[in-house]
């Protein structure tokens, strides 16, 4: 009975293998459709993020206490105004010194210059009018002018005391406190015109670069408001930075009309129309 099974079991197996079809592939068939992406050699494409026109970093030539924050973060500012000052009262006493010492020169020119001069003799009384030598004058008109530029020094030295906003524009933030010690070159607050803002790139390789020139055409993309407004560029930076790797230029648009809810650090899809 063995010997009979195995030859049965061989002849089912080969008929088996051979009722199997094998695959056919059609030459016809074709891949999963993808999207097809064109690229327009006429424009180039980066990111870019909002950034003030103007945006300072503030901070004071001496060390010294706090003595005033004058301003409060979110304040508008016009060029000139007094943003905060320090405490230093040996400037402000040397700037009363000075003071006194140039009133003081100024009466003795005024005295030395006069042609003739009265004196009176204290022990006879008697009134004579003696005329000046000039070198006497230039002395006193020397000393007089030697005052006030000591006088000058002196508010120029208090002045460093006293921190101003060099443009108008807006409190971003205040980074000490009344009372606090400063040292000098210390950023103490930051003055930005956020009134008016504009777009700098962050990815702008150096393959695109030189296709890019000042006043080329750009839309800009804003994500968070999904608005798209127009610009033109204005700056392109000569000095580049790396990105991951990547060699990249900065590039600086301005924006034709500034759209409504726009905020400092916002990201941006820019296309610059390089035709």
């Amino acid at each position: 009975m063995k010997r009979l099974i195995w030859p049965v079991f061989f002849a089912t197996l080969l008929i088996a293998c051979g009722s199997s079809s094998p695959a056919v592939i059609s030459p016809t068939a074709s891949a999963p459709a993808e999207d097809i992406v064109v690229f327009d050699s006429d424009v180039v494409v980066a990111s870019g993020f909002v950034i003030p026109v103007q945006v300072s970093r503030l901070g004071f030539t001496i060390s010294a206490l706090v003595k005033e924050v004058a301003v409060r973060e979110g304040d508008q500012m016009q060029a000139g105004q007094t943003l905060m000052t320090l405490d230093a009262p040996e400037l402000e006493y040397a700037v009363i010194a000075a003071e006194a010492a140039y009133h003081s020169a100024s009466l003795n020119a005024e005295l030395q210059d006069a042609d003739r001069v009265k004196v009176v003799n204290q022990f006879t009384g008697r009134v004579t009018f003696v005329a000046l030598p000039y070198e006497v004058k230039f002395k006193a008109q020397s000393k007089a002018a030697a005052s006030a530029a000591v006088l000058e020094s002196a508010k120029a030295n208090l002045a460093q005391a006293t921190l101003t906003a060099p443009f108008a524009g807006t409190v971003a933030s205040i980074d000490v406190i009344h009372g606090e010690l400063v040292q000098a070159g210390q950023a103490v607050l930051t003055l930005a015109s956020l009134d008016t803002l504009q777009i700098e790139t962050t990815d702008l390789s150096e393959r695109d670069i030189l296709r890019v020139k000042i006043g080329q055409s750009v839309n800009i993309y804003i994500e968070a408001l999904d608005v798209t407004v127009t610009g033109k560029v204005i700056r392109i930076s000569p000095i580049p930075e790396t990105v991951g790797g990547d060699v990249v230029y900065p590039v600086t648009v301005e924006l034709n009309e500034q759209p409504e809810g726009l905020l400092w650090g916002m990201t941006a899809e820019v296309e610059i129309k390089t035709e």
